[in-house]
């Protein structure tokens, strides 16, 4: 099923493709490829450029496949992206990866959005770290539109249960220690040539001087727990379907 359904993805693209026959590992090495030089801007689910949305074929400055290749070789200076060091072939198979993603599909999660939502205010404690609609904390990140910007439920379903599996960039934790020997740890908002921005456990901008600094250090880890055995499936179930359903006001 995956293979014809990786053909027919294909067929549909031009030219470009039909010189090559994409297996699932040529897929796979465009993920990897993707992933490494493409998420940190872009996001795993190619939507977090605004008015770019890749995986609903959304592109601001390309048409075609060849355009696509040419932007991800090229790079867009202007926009600040750099170019990449790929080879045709290479830059292809993140395209194929693109595409393929975008016709992959998602399976729904069954779940009761009402009943997602007082889990999330009530035994899920969510608001301790997160925020909806200016309600809750800022530690963590603000999920107003998480259905708009996660837009896989099972995406959504894994980071409750495994969170550790994927880190966002714009979610990363890091642990600041200055020469007078304090301890930061919090979301890096951003670091330029002097200082490094980070958003601390108390709700706090803390802004660190470089030439102050002893170590910087990113966390591996997710700060938020797992929630496989802290909720039932249904209960599980029921919070992807009140995530899903927050698009904004």
């Amino acid at each position: 099923m995956l293979a014809f359904r990786v053909s027919v993805c294909f067929l549909a693209t031009g030219a470009l493709f039909a010189q090559h026959t994409f297996s699932t590992n040529d897929i796979e090495d465009g993920r990897r490829g993707y992933e490494a030089n493409c998420a940190r801007c872009h996001g795993s689910e190619g939507n977090l450029v605004t008015g770019v949305d890749f995986t609903r074929g959304k592109f601001l400055r390309a048409a075609t496949d060849e355009e696509l290749i040419k932007v991800i070789r090229s790079g867009i200076p202007a926009a600040g992206m750099p170019p990449g060091t790929f080879s045709d072939f290479q830059a292809e198979t993140i395209i194929a990866y693109v595409r393929f993603l975008g016709t992959s599909g998602s399976k729904p999660v069954p779940g009761d959005a009402a009943n997602g939502k007082a889990i999330f205010e009530g035994k899920g404690g969510c608001l301790k770290c997160h925020r909806v609609n200016g309600n809750g904390s800022r530690v963590g990140p603000d999920l107003s539109e998480i259905g708009n910007q996660r837009r896989f439920a099972d995406q959504i379903q894994k980071s409750i249960t495994d969170p550790d599996a994927e880190i966002l960039p714009q979610n990363r934790i890091v642990r600041v220690v200055t020469k007078d020997g304090s301890t930061i740890n919090g979301r890096l908002l951003n670091q330029d040539t002097f200082s490094v921005q980070v958003f601390d456990s108390k709700e706090q901008l803390v802004s660190v001087l470089r030439s102050n600094l002893r170590t910087l250090t990113f966390v591996d880890k997710s700060p938020m727990p797992s929630y496989r055995d802290k909720l039932t499936p249904q209960e599980i179930g029921d919070l992807v379907n009140y995530l899903v359903s927050l698009k904004g006001l």
